[in-house]
């Protein structure tokens, strides 16, 4: 998929608009070209699992995460105030937890030396030691989960780099919660993903996704998606993962107005810059949801929960 600049997108649009006897994508569709983000309210990552149980004990009792939504074959926990992580059960028709796990997710805290001292006590595998680069723009290491995603325990420091993430991460405060290490919690998440094709796959979040740089690392670009949730983008030559086809992970953007999403991404499809796995929004019971796949084929799920008995405490959460 080649890079798709704002004024294509905006100036076929017109003509779809304007030549298409189909109401879809016709007029109404064309006006829903403008940027989507602020249609999110959460962000959220689907992690696959053969030993389901070990992975909800690792996270809730060893990390402190509270469970937010409990469906029995998957669980949402809250990283932070709009992060949230899902563990799945074994193998979905979504993925397989064969698939490189080519995925990373970064815990920005600010007490990465507690952190690092309380995981080393606790023997919780680690990439490496703690680094620490006095006047560089962060500092951090990487843990392993109990099936191997992961997790880079990181915090962003006052930098030129950062001029503009600092202000943002200013206005978020810390998640601890009463399970977890105390005083130790988590400030924000940034989803790192990884491409054979960086420039590609940036012209795709900021002119179909609608998202703002915020921190241009070169091999990485870093978005901000929801007031605690951020998306990374990684040189796949340069990052922690090579870029993979397949892989078992699942980006999910929580949205108040799922409508309004497929039909701005429905017209991307139109034009050859989205693809979608379904043809129209799925009424699951307690979420309303659709899917598609983004340059390099990470599933971008995008859902909008609704009133459900299972929902009450993640809808409490969202409503915060």
């Amino acid at each position: 998929m080649k890079p798709i600049s704002t004024a294509f997108i905006i100036a076929v649009a017109i003509m779809v608009a304007c030549t298409s006897p189909s109401p879809e994508p016709g007029p109404e569709a064309a006006r829903e070209i403008r940027p989507m983000a602020a249609n999110i309210i959460g962000n959220n990552v689907f992690f696959y699992y053969e030993n389901f149980e070990e992975a909800v004990t690792f996270y809730e009792e060893r990390l402190g995460l509270e469970v937010v939504a409990d469906y029995g074959f998957a669980k949402i926990l809250r990283v932070a105030e709009t992060s949230f992580l899902t563990l799945v059960s074994g193998d979905t028709e979504m993925h397989s937890t064969d698939e490189p796990k080519a995925v990373a997710i970064a815990l920005i805290t600010e007490e990465l030396e507690e952190w690092y001292a309380y995981l080393v006590e606790h023997e919780v595998p680690l990439r490496g030691e703690l680094k620490v680069n006095p006047g560089g723009p962060h500092d951090g290491f990487v843990a392993y989960d109990p099936e191997g995603y992961y997790l880079e325990f990181e915090r962003f420091n006052p930098h030129p780099e950062n001029e503009k993430l600092i202000p943002a991460l200013a206005e978020v405060d810390s998640l601890y919660t009463d399970k977890g290490p105390p005083e130790l919690g988590f400030q924000a998440t940034v989803l790192w993903l990884y491409y054979d094709d960086l420039t590609a796959s940036q012209s795709f979040y900021e002119n179909v996704m609608g998202f703002e740089l915020m921190v241009d690392q070169g091999w990485a670009k870093i978005f901000p998606t929801s007031k605690s949730g951020f998306i990374g983008l990684v040189d796949g030559a340069k990052g922690m993962h090579k870029a993979t086809r397949d892989k078992a992970v699942t980006v999910s953007f929580l949205t108040d107005d799922v409508d309004a999403w497929f039909t701005h991404m429905k017209l991307q499809e139109a034009l050859e810059a989205f693809d979608l796995r379904h043809q129209e929004v799925l009424d699951e019971g307690f979420v309303r949801v659709f899917v598609g796949y983004d340059p390099e084929n990470y599933f971008l799920e995008f859902d909008q929960f609704v009133e459900h008995e299972d929902n009450v405490d993640f809808l409490r959460v969202l409503a915060e």
